[in-house]
């Protein structure tokens, strides 16, 4: 499994063409700590994370790499060892290589260097209403959805997360699970909504979210295309979908409901407790 990982790994690496690496020395976590600050933009003189710290959480056998493309640092990630495995705190990619697969390879290189260390589980959380990091968590690695968490972080002052609720999706990732094998070898999961799901959540003609049924065995719940934009162009509507998806699928998953996949078109799958699996 760990060699399989390494392979999978420097194949990702290749095709998004950069190199992943350890940061230990002061001037590496300098330019991963304002590589982070640039993409999550964060008021003048509050870092989302320091140089100093970083160095303590790698020294302690934490998780912190850069990635580089032509010696450039492109992303960066940091991760906290955890009680059950390894806790992915946070990841940033530049705006001009993203769409190139950094992303991808980062998290591959992060699963070898899980597993060369005994490692078997990866924690981390991320917003349940953008579309794109629910596929590429649930189908592109094959996360699975462990907790829903209310306005997990409280009132954030970065420029991304400003003025919203910080609703966040818990996800566990089981490195050794034949899900995530596969999908590490870049066959993604495809969740199974089964012959009958019933819609927990739709949008409305005019994009405001709409309740439905979530009495059937497999429950959909939409998330919209672009939440991001959506925050920009209508803030009202993008506080009643938050606060929609929280009352649907967080009250699914507080109910035991399982969330077992994200389609690419914007639904999550999620299984009430008793449907045949």
């Amino acid at each position: 499994m760990r060699r399989g990982a390494h392979r999978a790994a420097h194949r990702a690496a290749d095709a998004a063409g950069v190199r992943v690496r350890e940061l230990t020395g002061i001037p590496d976590l300098v330019h991963a700590a304002a590589l982070i600050d640039r993409v999550w933009r964060p008021p003048a003189g509050s870092p989302l994370i320091t140089p100093e710290l970083m160095r303590v959480i790698g020294h302690a056998g934490g998780y912190v790499v850069g990635a580089y493309a032509d010696d450039r640092m492109v992303a960066a990630c940091v991760g906290l060892l955890a009680a059950d495995g390894l806790h992915s705190h946070i990841a940033g990619v530049e705006g001009h290589a993203r769409g190139r697969s950094a992303g991808y390879a980062l998290k591959l290189h992060q699963r070898a260097w899980s597993l060369y260390h005994g490692i078997t589980r990866v924690g981390w959380t991320f917003d349940p209403l953008i579309s794109r990091n629910a596929y590429f968590n649930l189908a592109k690695l094959g996360a699975a959805p462990a907790e829903y968490l209310t306005d997990f972080y409280g009132a954030m002052q970065d420029e991304v997360n400003a003025g919203e609720e910080t609703d966040r999706l818990l996800v566990h990732w089981d490195l050794a699970s034949p899900r995530v094998a596969a999908a590490c070898e870049g066959r993604a999961h495809v969740a199974d909504a089964g012959p009958s799901p019933v819609v927990g959540l739709d949008a409305k003609p005019d994009g405001r979210p709409a309740a439905g049924r979530l009495d059937g065995a497999t429950v959909l719940v939409r998330v919209p295309a672009d939440m991001e934009a959506m925050r920009a162009a209508d803030p009202a509507a993008a506080r009643e979908w938050r606060h929609a998806v929280r009352d649907t699928l967080g009250a699914l998953m507080a109910g035991g409901a399982s969330v077992t996949g994200f389609a690419r078109d914007g639904w999550y799958v999620v299984e009430r407790e008793g449907r045949n699996r």
